[in-house]
Order: structure tokens, then sequence, then C-alpha cells
């Protein structure tokens, strides 16, 4: 187990006092590695409670700069920093927090062309993507790369999170399922609005981004009960929370019995159309 410094081990206290999280559990977050895709609604609370909880390397992929209607939900941003890039404003905030976290800015967009190299050097990937292609792109690449993908959403006053690794084959053969097992594939231009059109509240953003930093610690630390098998789906206007159990499809096109999608050549010839639900 790693040795912890006089600093550490105050910065850490509250976490090291859990007895399921401890001393191992904290040197398994500081030895982490999570790629968050996007630093807006999402990514801001994302990155700076896995910055906080002291996860060891956190990649940022954005290639957005800091809008001022951006501030309304995106907190690793501050009102100076308008213009900036989204990942160079997030590293900035989440070594404020913490300044032991190595924060890794790519300021550019997650492709079909790039996906697999740059998520090749992380654990677990975090989806705060902003259109739909990028989504089913990033579950069908973390699939092929066997990685652990913690994915969220929200729309005005709603919002959804899963945890996907239909790469992990239990001992009984079986295994979760995959984003496309529950959505088999992105919805017609122009079907669901987007947050510029249709508006979000701030601080869902803030309840979603905290619940999939909750998630992904989980999974880095190995305790608790995963969301893998389970859709969760809040309702902030009536703040009711529903949790949906959910099963892999032997007739998905990625992760079923007889998978039709085998690379990330599906996603070359198909653009980023639309907006998605994550601010």
């Amino acid at each position: 187990m790693t040795e912890f410094t006089d600093a550490q081990v105050e910065r850490y206290a509250r976490h090291i006092l859990l007895k399921e999280v401890g001393g191992i559990g904290q040197t398994k977050l500081m030895d982490a590695k999570v790629l968050i895709v996007g630093a807006g609604g999402l990514g801001s609370p994302l990155i700076l409670y896995l910055a906080a909880a002291g996860v060891g390397t956190i990649g940022i992929i954005d290639a957005d700069t800091v809008d001022l209607s951006n501030l309304q939900r995106q907190v690793a941003h501050t009102t100076d920093r308008v213009g900036m890039s989204k990942v160079e404003s997030a590293k900035i905030t989440a070594n404020a927090i913490n300044p032991d976290v190595k924060i890794i800015p790519i300021e550019a967009r997650l492709t079909a062309e790039n996906a697999l190299d740059i998520i090749s050097d992380y654990d677990i990937v975090a989806d705060g993507s902003d259109n739909f292609e990028t989504r089913f792109m990033i579950n069908d690449a973390c699939f092929l790369a066997g990685k652990t993908l913690v994915s969220a959403a929200i729309l005005r006053f709603d919002g959804q999170i899963g945890t996907f690794k239909a790469h992990h084959v239990h001992e009984d053969g079986s295994h979760g399922p995959c984003y496309r097992c529950i959505f088999r594939e992105a919805p017609p231009p122009g079907q669901v609005p987007s947050c510029a059109e249709a508006g979000v509240l701030g601080a869902l953003c803030g309840m979603m981004g905290s619940l999939q930093a909750t998630e992904v610690l989980k999974e880095i630390m190995g305790i608790g009960d995963s969301l893998s098998g389970s859709l969760m789906v809040i309702d902030g206007l009536a703040t009711e929370f529903r949790k949906i159990k959910v099963k892999a499809d032997p007739g998905c096109p990625l992760c079923g019995t007889e998978p039709s999608i085998t690379d990330l050549s599906v996603h070359l010839s198909t653009p980023p159309a639309v907006c998605a639900v994550n601010g």
C-alpha cells in the first residue's frame, strides 16, 4: 500500500475513516486513471469531485471554449475565463482543489479515429459528451477496448445514469448490457431538442455529475453495488428516482451473440448531428 504523507492523511481523512475505503481504497483512487469526455454541465462537477477524492490521473477531452451561457451550470469555469479552453479552465480549478492530482487536458474532439488510442491509457471512461453520435461511439470504443463506461445525461429537469461494462464476462458466461442494449441507435436528427433549445436546470447538472463521480469512485475501489445492469432515471421536478433493471440483449449489434460492430468504422461516415442531453 502507498505510504501516505502527513498532508495526504489529513486531506483524505474522511475517506480513510470509511471501512469500505480505508487506506487500501484511497491507494486505489490515487493509482487510478479516469478519462472524462466533456468539461461541461456533467463534466464540471465530475472533474471537481474526482480531483477532490484524489484520483491520481484525470484526462479531460473537450474541444470547446468557455462561453458566458455555460456558467449557469458548468461550475468548473469562471467569468474571467470566458473564451479560454474548457480543458485548461477545468485543469486550473481541479488543481486549485488538489495540486497532487495529474490533470491531462486534451483540447480535441473524441472521434472514431482517436478514441481507441486515447481510451487505452485510462481505466474508466466517464461520458459527459454533448451529442448522440459521440455517446454511441464512446460506448462502442469502451466495449472494444475493454474499459468500464459510466454515462449520464440530462435535459430540462430530467436525468439518467448507467454503468456499462459488457466486456466483463461473469463466471457463468453472462455479461451486463452495453448502452446499445438499451438504446439501439441514435434518434433521427431533430427528434430530441438540445439543451440550448429546451433548457436545463443548472443544479440538476451538479446532482447528476456528483452521482456519476460516485459511481466512478465505486468502480475504482470495487465497493458497493455496481449500476451495471440498471439504468437510474431521475425526475428532478418530482424528486423521484427510479432504478430500472436492464439485461444484455443477445441481438445487440455490439455485444450480442452475432455482433455486426467489430470496430469503429461505423462511425467514420456519421457526423455528430444531434446535440445530446447532457449540458
